[in-house]
């Protein structure tokens, strides 16, 4: 059976009141740009609802990438034809049949947008329930649990069927939220605090570390690659590589081992921070659980935070890994995380860093660095990648990832 159309119900942001329309403009916007691929679709963003008109396009995998944008509840492949009774009823049996299993149950449940259609909703439901019972052998009607429903809407231009309820991905249409950046490794946390932010409405800019020749182009595009697998929850992504070589072997030599963790984050924040508030942006995201490694205690977290005053804000704080990793597998993230490429975040790192470093220590070791050239020698050096979902940075590498998958 081919779509011809989907109709969205929105989630949590039909409760927003006089800021209702601003919210659902903006999940449009992103309905538009994760469909990007599929040029031949028509969005319209209603009050009450969203509806992409498929446009022979395929609703396969149509469907697969509105199960990803935030702000969306469910969502219900329709199939438009004639406002004729003969016609609706043709499409409701056939829906019937193909769902159908022995002994199963069904309902109609229609509206009528179109008041002058020669049936009302009442009438509607008795003649296509009827016209099914007539037709599919040891079928029976129960209109509060149904195994099949066949919803049947009336519109002004033309009658739309569909028999298929698709959960969303609920929350909040990314960029209701406000903007942030994150700070992304290569592991598994920091993808799922993206995609939690994300669900928030927050729009996210990436910012990735990275240490040639420590760190290799594979990690570097295993970063890409894992914000390209999270732009399909927002449409695009900007992705930030600051290089950091220099930071890192300065901190190397010229701090005490045990504190060079601390320092290191401590730089690494500082230069998110700027890079934030260049972009106009109003927080941090990290990837942090409290207690999980060396940095991430609540002494650690106190002399990294430090730095700034921007809000650093950490979804996964209270989350255990085996929680995290739950996330990671669901949103696709998993499988690339654990490829063994090393990220900045893992060179360099002492036998034994401080799990409790004294804030008065941290910033007397970090005087021993020329803070403010090697930041802004970072920073000059930064590029920029505008990554969308479906991007590839991974095939250059193809026998040696898909060897590792």
């Amino acid at each position: 059976m081919h779509y011809s159309e989907i109709m969205v119900r929105y989630g949590e942001l039909s409760t927003k009141g006089k800021n209702r329309k601003d919210f659902i403009k903006q999940l449009g916007k992103n309905v538009r740009a994760v469909l990007h691929p599929f040029p031949n679709l028509e969005v319209k963003a209603q009050r009450d609802r969203l509806h992409v008109s498929l446009n022979d396009e395929d609703d396969e995998a149509v469907i697969n990438a509105l199960k990803g944008v935030f702000g969306i509840e469910n969502f219900y492949p329709s199939i438009q034809v004639d406002k004729n009774m003969d016609a609706i009823k043709q499409t409701a049996l056939q829906m019937v049949r193909e769902q159908y299993r022995e002994g199963a149950t069904f309902k109609i449940n229609t509206r009528r947008q179109d008041k002058h259609f020669d049936y009302n909703t009442n009438q509607i439901n008795n003649i296509l329930g009827d016209y099914v019972l007539t037709n599919v052998d040891g079928i029976s009607v129960d209109v509060k649990h149904p195994d099949i429903a066949i919803r049947v809407e009336v519109r002004m231009n033309g009658a739309f069927l569909s028999s298929e309820k698709i959960q969303g991905a609920g929350g909040l249409p990314v960029g209701t939220g406000g903007r942030a950046t994150m700070m992304l490794s290569g592991g598994i946390d920091s993808p799922v605090a993206t995609y939690q932010a994300m669900k928030r409405g927050v729009k996210i800019d990436m910012i990735h570390f990275y240490s040639p020749p420590y760190t290799s182009e594979q990690a570097l595009n295993k970063a890409k690659q894992l914000t390209s697998v999270l732009a399909k929850y927002s449409g695009n992504i900007q992705f930030i590589q600051v290089p950091f070589t220099e930071v890192q072997e300065t901190i190397k030599e010229k701090v005490p081992e045990g504190y060079l963790m601390t320092i290191q984050r401590r730089m690494m924040l500082r230069i998110a921070a700027a890079i934030t508030k260049n972009r106009h942006c109003t927080g941090v995201f990290t990837g942090e659980a409290l207690g999980q490694v060396a940095s991430q205690t609540l002494e650690s977290m106190m002399a990294i935070n430090d730095v700034t005053t921007m809000p650093v804000l950490r979804p996964l704080v209270s989350m255990d890994k085996t929680e995290i990793i739950k996330i990671a597998k669901n949103i696709g993230t998993y499988d690339l995380s654990i490829l063994p490429f090393e990220d900045c975040c893992t060179i360099f790192t002492p036998p034994a860093p401080k799990t409790h470093p004294n804030l008065e220590k941290s910033r007397k070791f970090e005087g021993y660095i020329d803070v403010d050239g090697l930041m802004q020698r970072a920073m000059d050096g930064i590029k920029i990648t505008d990554i969308k979902p479906g991007d590839e940075f991974m095939n250059q590498n193809e026998d040696v990832f898909a060897e590792l998958l």
